[in-house]
C-alpha cells in the first residue's frame, strides 16, 4: 500500500494543478482530489523525504490558495479543501516557505473557516446527516492547523464542532446503523472518524462522542452490507460498487476486533494496491491499521445483523466464506430520511456468485439538475418522488394501484431470527401504505440455508386495489408457467415461484425510461405480478427464490409470518 502511495503520487507530480472548475453547482470533485494530492504528496514526503513531493504539494496547495473562493454555497466543497489543506500545512510546516505558509494559511481561514460563521452556508451545523459529519471534519482540521495564529476563531470552530457532531451520531443508535446507506456510510462516518481522530490527538479526549450509543458498533453495519458478490447492499443514493474503506481500521482498532476487515481483506490480499489509489484517504489506512495484525483476520461470527434507528435494515447469509452463499438484505425504514428511496420492505438475494435481485441506487445528480429535476425533497409532493430510481415502481417491494409509498410512513424490523434452519426478518409496511391498504406486513427468510422466501400478508380497504409485486434482475427471465419463472446467468439457474391463493399470472416489465430525465438502465428486467385483491379482502404472497440443486421434497415449508419463530 506504501509503495502504491508513492506511484500515484508520482503520477500526480506529472499532472496539471487543480483548477476552480464547478461541475454544475458543485466544486466537489476538485475538493475531493485536493485532498487527494495533498494527502498522498504530504505522506510521500514525510515517508521519503525526496523533495519532489514537497516542491509538488507546495504548488498545489498554492494554486487552490489562490482560487477565488472554495464555493460556500455548496459547502461540502470548503469543507474538503480546507482538510485538504490543513493536512498539508500541519504535516509540512516546517519545510514549507513562509511566504507559502503565510498563503496558505491565511487562505484555510479567509475561505474556509470564516464563511462557516455566515448562516447563509453553514446549514450543516443543524443537520443529522453527512453534510454535518464532513464540514465539522473539514472545519476542524482548519482550525487545528492554524490554532496558534487565529486562536478565537480556531477555540470557536472546534467547540462549535464538538457540540454540533453529536447530532449525527446520535443517528447510529440503537445498533449502529447508517440511517443514508452504503455509499454516504463511506462518505460520512469516514469524516467522522478523520475527526474524532485529529481531537483525540489535539486533545487527549473525544469529549464523550464515543459515548453516543451504536457508533462504535457501526464498523459490522459496513461489513454486512457487503455481498459475497462483492457488490454492496445499495439501498438509497447508493451505488454497488465497493472498495477499501480506511474507517474500518479504525474501528477494527478501537473495538480490538480484526474479524471487522474480513470485507477489507481482499483488497489486502491483493498484490497490486493501484485500484485503492482513487480512496483519498488511504494514507489513513497505514495509520489506523499499523497495530492490527493481518494475519488474525478472521470471519465474522454473526450471519444475520439486524439494526432498527431511522432506516431499519435485515442482512442475512449462509455463509462468510463461501462465495456461492445466500445473501439477503432486506429494507424497512421511511421516504422521509436524507437520501432515501421509496424502497420500503424491498431487498436484493444473491447466490452463487450471482445477484439475483438487484437495486438500481441513485442517479447521478448533475444528470437530473442540469435538465431542472430538483433531486432533494422530502415531501409527499417533491420532484424526487418523479425520478424513477427513486420511488417504488423501480424497487424490489410492493405497488397499491400504482400509487407512491408514503413519505411520512415509517417501518421498523418487528421480529427477526438468527437461528440456524431459518434466518428471517418481518416488517409491518401499512403506515408506508396509509389509505391504500388496511394493512401489509412483509417477511423475508433464508430457510434451510437452501432457498429464499419473501412472504407478504396484506387486507385491502373497502374498495377493490391492484398490487403490484415486482423484482429487479439483471439475470434472463423465462416464464415457465403461470406462477413459475426460470432466472439464468453466469451459467446459474434460479427458480422464482409463487404460492398464494389468488390466481398469479407472471409476467416482465421493461425497465427502459419514460422520461427525458431517467436514466438508462440497460441489461435489466422487472419480473412479477399484478393482482387485483377485492375489497375487505385478505390475501397472501409467498414467493420463493430457489437455487437450480435444491430439490422440491426436501425444502422445508414455511406457514404464515406469525408462525414464524
Amino acid at each position: 500500500m506504501h509503495e502504491a502511495i508513492l506511484r500515484a503520487s508520482d503520477a500526480i507530480i506529472g499532472q496539471p494543478v487543480l483548477e476552480r472548475k464547478l461541475i454544475g453547482r458543485r466544486l466537489l470533485s476538485k475538493g475531493r482530489e485536493c485532498v487527494r494530492r495533498v494527502f498522498y504528496l504530504a505522506y510521500a514526503y514525510r515517508m521519503t523525504g525526496e523533495k519532489k513531493y514537497l516542491l509538488r504539494v507546495e504548488e498545489e496547495m498554492l494554486a487552490i490558495s489562490q482560487f477565488s473562493d472554495w464555493n460556500p454555497s455548496h459547502f461540502l466543497d470548503v469543507a474538503e479543501m480546507t482538510m485538504g489543506l490543513s493536512i498539508g500545512y500541519d504535516w509540512l510546516y516546517d519545510k514549507l516557505s513562509s511566504e507559502s505558509k503565510n498563503t496558505i494559511r491565511e487562505a484555510i481561514l479567509k475561505k474556509g473557516l470564516e464563511p462557516s460563521f455566515n448562516e447563509q452556508y453553514n446549514g450543516f451545523l443543524r443537520a443529522t446527516h453527512n453534510w454535518n459529519q464532513v464540514c465539522n471534519a473539514g472545519m476542524t482540521y482548519g482550525a487545528l492547523a492554524v490554532a496558534e495564529d487565529y486562536p478565537e476563531i480556531s477555540k470557536q470552530v472546534i467547540e462549535r464542532a464538538l457540540k454540533s457532531i453529536s447530532l449525527p451520531m446520535a443517528d447510529y443508535k440503537p445498533d449502529g446503523g447508517y440511517p443514508e446507506g452504503y455509499s454516504y456510510w463511506t462518505y460520512g462516518t469516514s469524516f467522522n472518524v478523520m475527526f474524532l481522530s485529529a481531537i483525540e490527538k489535539a486533545f487527549g479526549s473525544d469529549f464523550g462522542l464515543l459515548q453516543s450509543p451504536g457508533f462504535l458498533n457501526t464498523g459490522s453495519f459496513l461489513e454486512n452490507m457487503t455481498g459475497p458478490t462483492n457488490k454492496s447492499f445499495n439501498w438509497s443514493d447508493s451505488g454497488p460498487g465497493l472498495n477499501l474503506s480506511p474507517a474500518m481500521f479504525w474501528f477494527a482498532q478501537r473495538n480490538q476486533d480484526p474479524s471487522l476487515l474480513w470485507a477489507e481483506k481482499k483488497y489486502l490480499d491483493k498484490s497490486d494496491y493501484t485500484s485503492l489509489t482513487n480512496e483519498r484517504l488511504l494514507p489513513a489506512t497505514l495509520i489506523w491499521g499499523k497495530d492490527i495484525q493481518l494475519s488474525r483476520i478472521d470471519a465474522p461470527a454473526q450471519k444475520v445483523w439486524v439494526s432498527q434507528g431511522p432506516s431499519p435494515v435485515a442482512m442475512m447469509r449462509t455463509s462468510w466464506t463461501n462465495p456461492d452463499a445466500i445473501y439477503l438484505g432486506f429494507k424497512a425504514g421511511s421516504p422521509s430520511v436524507n437520501h432515501a428511496h421509496m424502497d420500503i420492505g424491498s431487498f436484493v438475494m444473491e447466490w452463487g456468485g450471482v445477484r439475483w435481485a438487484s437495486d438500481f441506487g441513485s442517479q447521478e445528480y448533475e444528470s437530473l439538475e442540469s435538465k431542472g429535476i430538483q433531486v432533494f425533497g422530502r415531501t409527499q409532493d417533491a420532484q424526487r418522488w418523479t425520478i424513477f430510481r427513486a420511488n417504488n415502481f423501480s424497487h424490489n417491494t410492493l405497488t397499491v394501484d400504482g400509487k407512491l409509498q408514503l413519505v411520512k410512513g415509517y417501518a421498523k424490523i418487528d421480529r427477526y431470527s438468527d437461528k440456524p434452519g431459518f434466518y428471517y426478518a418481518i416488517s409491518d409496511l401499512s403506515s408506508v401504505y396509509e389509505n391504500q391498504l388496511a394493512n401489509v406486513k412483509r417477511g423475508v427468510g433464508i430457510v434451510d440455508n437452501s432457498y429464499v422466501v419473501v412472504r407478504d400478508e396484506l387486507k385491502t380497504l373497502d374498495k377493490n386495489a391492484t398490487i403490484r409485486w415486482t423484482m429487479l434482475t439483471s439475470a434472463d427471465v423465462s416464464i415457465t408457467g403461470d406462477n413459475t419463472a426460470v432466472l439464468k446467468k453466469d451459467g446459474k439457474q434460479l427458480t422464482l415461484q409463487v404460492e398464494s391463493p389468488a390466481k398469479i399470472f407472471l409476467k416482465t416489465w421493461s425497465t427502459e425510461p419514460t422520461t427525458t430525465y431517467d436514466a438508462p438502465n440497460p441489461g435489466t428486467v422487472f419480473v412479477g405480478f399484478e393482482v387485483v385483491v377485492p375489497a375487505n379482502q385478505t390475501e397472501t404472497f409467498a414467493v420463493k427464490l430457489i437455487p437450480q440443486d435444491v430439490h422440491q421434497k426436501t425444502r422445508t415449508e414455511i406457514g404464515s409470518l406469525q408462525q414464524w419463530k
